[in-house]
């Protein structure tokens, strides 16, 4: 046979046609070449009736219909039929599309509801060490958390409700969230407190010596690293251990062994803050303390080492080496007659880095910072409260050249934010002063902050490289209340409520997760909330 009419059939256009989209241009060549068989056909019928096709006709009949069908198959293997571009292959549908939930929240857990005004769920702590859907630590503020090498999400004390639905000032519990079975379970501390606002007292045992006993003592207001080593620190804070007051004990925990250990600091507290041992500036000590404090802001380096600033007013950056268990002051001032008058701020120039650079004193009651480490190792800082009011100042600090640099925001306090449009980058973006919001970097480096100080529930994004703030969700006022929508259910119209004194996490596939603060629920009351949500950017 001709090797030409076995070659893929290439039809042209009809003349005068408009040209169609590809789907329907490929049902067109179908039902042509469709005709063309069949047309085939009826010519081999005709070679039979014909006279003046003798010969062929002479074929036996069985022969001339096998040459027919032969002709159609070769026809329909060359590409006759189908509308593929890449072959004669009857192309596959393609599938609907799965909706996108990105810029999305979900509510994953916990109420959305308060019974009364300053109230808040009591928690459902089930068996100690078994993970359980029902399992729920109960509303808080001022916790402390950490992700672990496994991706699980974990969350310490705070001021909130235990299991019998008394309020207290310093929860001690221990709580540990996967996010795969989506469960909680109670690991240490305990499920209740002595009494309206009281706080459980810790066991220290024998400084830098693991055990099943020890466990810190209730407390609001701490900071939390991890070390390269997947182990977690704890860091001071507000609690009632003996007499009572501020603290400035530092605590290891091992997600492996399940134990704590009490490393430096005192163990009878403070009634006062600050009183630190700063030794030489920039020389690493044994005998080197911070002072007691709270809401400070914390970080950890590329290196694996943790890094402490301000709180109770003070403007004091630390730097701790998990390896050799020592405090280094860094910069700042060691003077404790800023508290409760602040330390001044020190500038600079915008955008430049220099050793006289430092932020202002920040940190008190309930007035923490919000920080980030980049993925090049530097630490940012974000706003927090001081004498001058709520600030919105950005500020970087680089681990290597230990410098800081001013890279946004006002010099003084109480700076309205400026909005832009919504989900539209700009460099004259800003978010307005606050204290108390929470912190999350992504998977490509970009930092973000929600809510805060006023009780917001607005969602920014700040790109280290443009130097720009984007309103990503959330309203542009304050005290708005939560749109939870289905419980584990995306949606665009889905927001938390307005809130302050949260915790956050990003787990291993870069979404953004929030638990609990203080502040509004899906009815406009306000209190001690114990809601799980997550974000997709």
């Amino acid at each position: 046979m001709n090797a030409g009419l076995l070659g893929k059939v290439n039809l042209p256009p009809i003349p005068g046609a408009a040209q169609l989209p590809d789907s329907l241009a490929g049902r067109r060549t179908d039902v042509l070449c469709h005709a063309f068989i069949i047309g085939l056909a009826f010519a081999l019928y005709l070679v039979h009736t014909l006279s003046w096709a003798r010969k062929v006709a002479k074929m036996p009949l069985h022969r001339r219909i096998a040459f027919a069908l032969l002709a159609s198959i070769a026809l329909l293997a060359s590409g006759c039929g189908g509308g593929s571009t890449s072959g004669g292959s009857t192309p596959t549908p393609t599938p609907t599309p799965t909706p996108s939930t990105a810029n999305e929240w979900t509510w994953m857990g916990g109420r959305n509801t308060i019974a009364v005004k300053f109230g808040g769920q009591s928690g459902i702590y089930g068996t100690l060490g078994v993970a359980s859907a029902s399992n729920v630590p109960g509303g808080r503020e001022y916790a402390v958390s950490w992700t672990d090498s496994n991706g699980n999400f974990w969350l310490f004390g705070g001021m909130g409700y235990d299991s019998v639905g008394t309020l207290g000032f310093g929860l001690n519990d221990l709580w540990e969230f996967n996010p795969t079975t989506k469960m909680w379970t109670w690991v240490s501390g305990s499920n209740t407190v002595p009494g309206a606002n009281g706080s459980q007292p810790g066991v220290y045992g024998t400084q830098g010596v693991p055990a099943t006993t020890n466990v810190p003592g209730g407390r609001f207001g701490a900071v939390s690293w991890i070390d390269s080593n997947g182990n977690f620190w704890l860091f001071g804070g507000n609690g009632q251990d003996a007499p009572n007051g501020f603290l400035n004990d530092l605590w290891e925990f091992s997600p492996t062994t399940k134990m704590w250990t009490w490393m430096s600091g005192s163990n009878t507290g403070s009634t006062s803050e600050g009183n630190g041992v700063y030794g030489t500036q920039g020389v690493a000590a044994s005998s080197n303390v911070p002072g007691a404090r709270e809401a400070a802001a914390s970080w950890s380096d590329s290196s694996g080492n943790l890094w402490l600033f301000g709180g109770s007013a003070l403007n004091d950056l630390w730097e701790f080496s998990p390896t050799t268990k020592m405090w280094t002051w860094v910069s700042g001032s060691s003077s404790v007659n800023g508290v409760p008058d602040c330390l001044p701020g020190v500038y600079g120039t915008l955008g430049v880095a220099a050793a006289t650079n430092v932020p202002a004193g920040r940190g008190g009651t309930q007035t923490n910072s919000s920080s980030w480490t980049d993925s090049s190792g530097s630490l940012w800082l974000f706003g927090g409260s001081g004498c001058s009011g709520a600030f919105n100042d950005l500020w970087k600090f680089s681990p290597t050249t230990k410098m800081w640099t001013w890279m946004g925001g006002s010099s003084t306090g109480n700076a309205s934010g400026v909005y832009g449009t919504l989900g539209v980058a700009s460099a004259s973006n800003i978010p307005g002063g606050r204290a108390n919001a929470v912190s999350w970097i992504d998977s490509s480096g970009n930092l973000w902050l929600f809510g805060g100080g006023g009780q917001f529930n607005d969602l920014w994004e700040f790109m280290p490289t443009a130097k720009t703030w984007t309103w990503m969700s959330g309203s542009n006022t304050g005290n708005a209340s939560g749109v939870y929508g289905t419980l584990s259910t995306a949606s665009a119209s889905n927001v938390p409520g307005g809130r302050e004194g949260s915790v956050s996490w990003t787990d291993g596939n870069g979404n953004l997760w929030l638990f609990g603060g203080m502040g509004y629920e899906s009815t406009g009351t306000v209190g001690y909330l114990n809601d799980l949500w997550r974000y997709q950017p």
